[in-house]
């Protein structure tokens, strides 16, 4: 058991208060404190101690992009009509497609749940998928 100084770890702390810890907490608890010291060693020998986003949106705007409204009535129309395209398939195909390409199941599995072999459901999906295509390009 070794004995560590609250004060030490917590800068709020405003007085000594001194607890007893395991030796492996204590162990971690230097081991992160090397980490963080050497971090800011790294950061300051390649001038890494900047950031892009001062607090006018810079940093934000590359992360997180925004569409314009433009870009977004785009998206809900081509969701809109891939969806009345996958409506106008047989039953059978489009519930297929649905399964691998929107909820992301495996060929093998849709197979498995409908009791029949994975080369009917590969070449249902892609004969739904030609038809697909081809009600696309008349809309």
């Amino acid at each position: 058991m070794k004995k560590i100084n609250l004060k030490d770890i917590y800068p709020f702390w405003k007085t000594d208060v001194w607890v007893e810890v395991d030796d492996e907490v204590a162990q971690e608890m230097r081991r992160f404190n090397l980490m963080e010291s050497a971090f800011k060693l790294r950061t300051y020998r390649h001038r890494a101690y900047y950031s892009l986003d001062r607090n006018d949106g810079i940093e934000r705007d590359i992360l997180f992009l925004s569409i314009s409204p433009e870009e977004y009535y785009e998206h809900k129309l081509s969701r809109q009509q891939l969806y009345e395209a996958l409506c106008q398939l047989p039953e059978k195909a489009a519930r297929r497609i649905y399964a691998h390409y929107f909820l992301g199941m495996s060929k093998v599995s849709i197979a498995r749940a409908e009791h029949v072999d994975e080369r009917a459901v590969r070449k249902s999906i892609a004969r739904g998928l030609k038809q697909m295509e081809q009600l696309l390009k008349n809309m």
